[in-house]
């Protein structure tokens, strides 16, 4: 495993090198045949004042893994980004052994909901006093609703190619990468599916169908 460890702006002394090399180690144990992993320490103006980021990118089997984090103290920012990944692999490992000992399975949006009854419910229609736009401003600031409703709708759309995998392995995944979701193929359907994150220990997926 090679462990690459660089300043931009900022002199990384061999102190901080040291700690940094130890702490790491710890992934190699918990990752999936782990790599490399690059720790950059950094500093900018855009950050502001004194403040330093701390990049981390473990690269091994699966997903490419990083987390960052900031601040002014570089060994306290350091743990911080340190402490982010170190979690998203014990999840990762924890959810592996109960895999293997037949535990919980990610369940379907169909089978959590099915047992819900179907209420009706009336909606009530509230109708809002008519209010002219010019005195619609909120606490004298400029952007008034007509303002609002001329802005533009930003929506950022990411494309990026599917990856056949089972409901298991794709929760893997999303809890290396560190998201609420993830995206992927069903291997045994083909249908396009997301797993993601639901309260407590559990997760749900949900999958496409044409029919």
């Amino acid at each position: 495993m090679e462990v690459n460890i660089y300043g931009r702006n900022i002199k990384v002394t061999e102190r901080l090198e040291e700690y940094v090399s130890d702490k790491v180690q710890k992934f190699a144990q918990l990752g999936d045949n782990v790599k490399d992993i690059d720790v950059k320490f950094s500093k900018d103006g855009h950050l502001g004042g004194e403040s330093i980021r701390v990049e981390i990118t473990v690269v091994g089997t699966g997903p490419v893994l990083r987390s960052e984090a900031q601040g002014h103290d570089k060994f306290a920012v350091f743990d911080e980004t340190y402490g982010k990944l170190l979690e998203r692999l014990r999840r990762a490992r924890d959810r592996r052994k109960l895999h293997k000992r037949g535990g919980k399975h990610p369940v379907s949006v169909a089978d959590a909901t099915g047992s819900i009854p179907v209420v009706t419910e009336a909606i009530t229609e509230i109708l809002l006093p008519d209010i002219p736009v010019e005195e619609a401003a909120f606490d004298n600031s400029e952007v008034t609703l007509a303002d609002e409703a001329a802005s533009p709708i930003e929506i950022r759309h990411k494309s990026f190619k599917g990856e056949r995998l089972t409901p298991a392995e794709a929760v893997d995944r999303m809890e290396l990468v560190g998201h609420d979701f993830y995206l992927y193929i069903d291997s045994e359907t083909g249908a396009p599916a997301a797993a993601y994150r639901r309260k407590g220990w559990s997760y749900g997926i949900i999958t496409l169908d044409n029919e």
